[in-house]
């Protein structure tokens, strides 16, 4: 018999009462605490390997008690619930000062459905389980030097051997691939086909010989992304999702769930506390600037419409429909409401946003602004999701191809 909700959440209390502390309500104070504030949080290396060991510590220990997977299918662990006891563990958790789990966001949001949709039983056996508890994490392998947002563009071929595929090729802006443990890849396999034929997609062990990975530094000083080299990198057939030269119809179960990861928040953007708003313009005396108040004002409505435009889409997703171009529209809602915060901090910081004075809460915003240009760019740049906006939600003309000069 199921387990009423009510019956969850208190088991969900009592499980987290005995591993967890309470989380202490924080008010928040002009000028006290750390005025950090950024679209990606840069770390040492050292401070991120402690931070990869304590998340997957507690992510072994929620799956162990029933709370890794709750909607899964009970044959990988999961608990088989609706999704509503997911939404219902988190409010409860919400209330509790866990670890973060950020590293696990590409894994178990884009990586993991795919694995589910598309991937042999025997993958499936091999790799969900292990993913869910936290025991290995996983990162996804598309953008390529000459195929960011196009992705149809990319050039990493594979080319079989038996019942083995070998890979070459690079790819790069890679999230957290220095620390992942298996790999989502999409490859050329067909080259004489069309762009969005002819593509196959693998699982491949970061591990395995040939793999190479280098830190990219970014503007902000952090290198969260890295790039990734391929040579000659043998996969075996068994680790290949759907089916040979099909490999477009699977990408985009991934990029889907990309768009409603980042759109969403669900890979640690967007979150703006606006009492930090409300204390900067009191503190610069600029709470009756009427042009102040309404820049604020307007942040504020176009990250609600965007949250609730989100949540609707989330629904459609929590019904079993795959998610759609809508994930486009909240991918990019977000850089857009990122950028009027930029232009509105600049407005109220002036020069303090770019020198570094040491006065608290202005200069700390500079690598929230820096962050944006990344922003703009992952999960597919601004002018493809506008493309994706217009083609499939407006049903306007395809945009038109750029005419090659004649020769």
């Amino acid at each position: 018999m199921t387990i009423t909700e009510s019956d969850f959440r208190a088991e969900a209390q009592k499980f987290l009462d005995a591993n967890a502390e309470r989380r202490i309500e924080e008010t928040f104070e002009w000028g006290k605490g750390s005025d950090e504030v950024s679209v990606i949080e840069e770390k040492t290396e050292d401070q991120e390997m402690a931070e990869v060991a304590e998340a997957k510590k507690w992510k072994t220990t929620e799956f162990d008690a029933g709370f890794g997977w709750i909607s899964g299918p009970e044959e990988y662990g999961g608990r088989s619930l609706p999704e509503s006891y997911t939404r219902a563990y988190r409010e409860v958790a919400s209330d509790y000062s866990l670890p973060s789990q950020s590293i696990f966001g590409i894994g178990l949001g884009m990586v993991a459905p795919t694995i589910l949709a598309h991937a042999i039983d025997e993958v499936k056996d091999r790799y969900l389980k292990p993913l869910y508890r936290g025991e290995i994490v996983a990162c996804q392998l598309f953008s390529e030097p000459i195929a960011g947002s196009d992705l149809a563009g990319i050039q990493t071929k594979a080319v079989r051997d038996g019942d083995e595929w070998i890979v070459s090729g690079q790819k790069v802006w890679t999230s957290g691939a220095h620390y992942s443990d298996v790999g989502e890849i999409v490859t050329r396999t067909s080259p004489d086909k069309p762009k969005h034929k002819g593509m196959t997609m693998f699982l491949v062990d970061m591990h395995a010989p040939g793999v190479d990975i280098r830190p990219l530094r970014q503007i902000t000083g952090g290198s969260s992304f890295n790039e990734v080299f391929f040579d000659e990198v043998r996969i075996p057939d068994s680790h290949r999702l759907g089916d040979v030269d099909e490999g477009w119809g699977v990408a985009l179960t991934t990029l889907m769930n990309e768009r409603a990861a980042i759109g969403g928040g669900g890979a640690g953007f967007g979150a703006i506390d606006f009492t930090r708003f409300i204390e900067m313009i009191r503190h610069y005396d600029l709470d009756q600037d009427p042009i102040i108040r309404q820049r604020i004002a307007d942040v504020y409505v176009h990250y609600q419409a965007a949250r609730y435009t989100n949540l609707r889409a989330m629904a459609k997703i929590r019904s079993g429909q795959l998610p759609g171009p809508e994930m486009s529209i909240a991918k990019l809602a977000l850089t857009s409401n990122m950028a009027m915060v930029a232009d509105m901090l600049a407005e109220i910081l002036g020069p303090r946003l770019i020198a570094d004075s040491g006065e608290w809460g202005t200069y700390a915003w500079s690598n929230f602004v820096l962050g944006i240009p990344g922003m703009r760019i992952a999960g597919g740049t601004d002018e493809v999701m506008r493309n994706i906006v217009g083609e499939r939600v407006l049903g306007l003309p395809k945009e038109p191809k750029a005419i090659e000069p004649s020769k």
